[in-house]
């Protein structure tokens, strides 16, 4: 019969850190990132908290792991894929990522310094776009204008639902009609998704996938128009002449914080 202790050194030994990383994500999908603590983790890992800090230092990296488990479940784009499919596939498979870890786009909008797979992931799209056309100050910009949907997920600041701070119980469809024609046309011909994350107003994959495509034939459109024309000075050149950069320097908000 192995002895208790015995038994518990056998799982302290085991413990290491993409078992720690997973096992947060397990109990932040379940709970809540809120609900995710050094102690709890430990507690379902049935170690002492402190087995913890030998493969994470404090709760920052170990959110920054979570990030990465996160990142490395979305699919690489088909060997010959044009650089819009390749771009849409990585997005849409970065929603689809998550959409399973619900949490997860509350952590990346706290980050302030991306971790080295967050890092190969962005460079891995910029990659996409300089091979499929792109210039580097046009790729600058794309990666700007798809913003937080390289990651899988939008802040929408539009409320269709009927319930926004400016709603008012009382009005009825008629006095809707009445005084707001536009919205109330629109809102006879909106699909109404009872699962929408947005509003009941949303079917959210269809807005996703609907301005995502908006922004890749603006951003071909673009594309083909400038590789029509001559450029007046090299892009790095250019970039490297913004305050506060070095030559072939990206500004940090777009590796820190796609989309600011």
């Amino acid at each position: 019969m192995t002895r208790p202790g015995r038994a518990s050194r056998a799982r302290r030994k085991r413990l290491d850190k993409q078992r720690v990383l997973h096992a947060a994500v397990v109990v932040a999908d379940r709970a809540g990132i809120d609900a995710l603590s050094m102690r709890r983790l430990a507690g379902d890992l049935g170690v002492a908290p402190m087995a913890l800090y030998k493969h994470v230092a404090d709760k920052e990296e170990l959110l920054d792991g979570m990030l990465d488990v996160v990142l490395g479940e979305i699919d690489l784009p088909a060997p010959g894929s044009d650089w819009k499919s390749a771009v849409r596939k990585r997005i849409l498979s970065a929603r689809q990522a998550l959409l399973r870890h619900p949490w997860a786009s509350r952590v990346i909008e706290t980050r302030t310094r991306p971790t080295p797979v967050a890092l190969a992931y962005i460079d891995a799209m910029i990659g996409i776009l300089r091979n499929g056309g792109f210039s580097p100050d046009l790729t600058h910009h794309a990666l700007h204008a798809l913003g937080s949907r390289l990651y899988g997920f939008t802040q929408d600041v539009f409320d269709d639902s009927g319930k926004g701070a400016g709603a008012q119980p009382s009005t009825t469809a008629r006095d809707v009609a009445a005084t707001y024609p536009h919205i109330a046309e629109m809102m006879t011909v909106i699909y109404h998704d009872a699962a929408s994350v947005v509003g009941p107003g949303c079917d959210d994959q269809f807005e996703f996938e609907l301005a995502l495509d908006l922004l890749l034939d603006g951003l071909d459109k673009r594309r083909r128009r400038d590789s029509q024309s001559v450029r007046p000075e090299p892009a790095l050149q250019r970039v490297s002449q913004r305050p506060g950069l070095r030559a072939g320097q990206p500004p940090g908000s777009v590796l820190n914080k796609v989309g600011n």
